[in-house]
């Protein structure tokens, strides 16, 4: 797990609510989670990368997205390795592993062991949390 990390976002919550829709305020600045098969991008094959609905940050691409059949974008890795931030989460009565945007600090989803791939994580991610650009294609 890493450290919590100075962001290169602040605003204040007053600000955030201005930006961004009550759904995406509530994911991604209260932690929330959108229903499964309900969010925007959870079937999306389309090649391109996904970015921080908050800050732009760039956080997944196509690549490595993957029908993980849970209703929510899956990914096995991010595109940029320090783009998340990973924590220990304990709510629910569960424990998991929170997957936050190192820029913004904004709520995308967890991370599970049973991913595809050599690294075995599935990055279970809200649509909410993400912006998708079809013209910006991960190398």
């Amino acid at each position: 797990m890493s450290e919590i990390t100075t962001r290169n976002v602040n605003k204040p919550d007053a600000q955030w609510r201005e930006e961004l829709t009550p759904e995406q305020f509530a994911i991604l600045r209260e932690s929330g989670t959108e229903p499964p098969f309900t969010g925007e991008y959870w079937d999306t094959k389309a090649d391109g990368s996904y970015r921080c609905r908050g800050c732009g940050a760039m956080l997944f691409g196509s690549d490595t997205k993957f029908d993980s059949g849970t209703g929510w974008p899956s990914f096995s890795e991010p595109a940029v390795a320090d783009a998340v931030e990973l924590r220990p989460d304990n709510s629910l009565l569960m424990r998991r592993t929170e997957v936050v945007c190192r820029n913004c600090g904004g709520h995308l989803g967890h991370v599970f062991p049973d991913g595809p791939g050599s690294g075995g994580q599935r990055y279970c991610i809200n649509s909410c949390s993400l912006a998708f650009d079809p013209a910006d294609k991960v190398d």
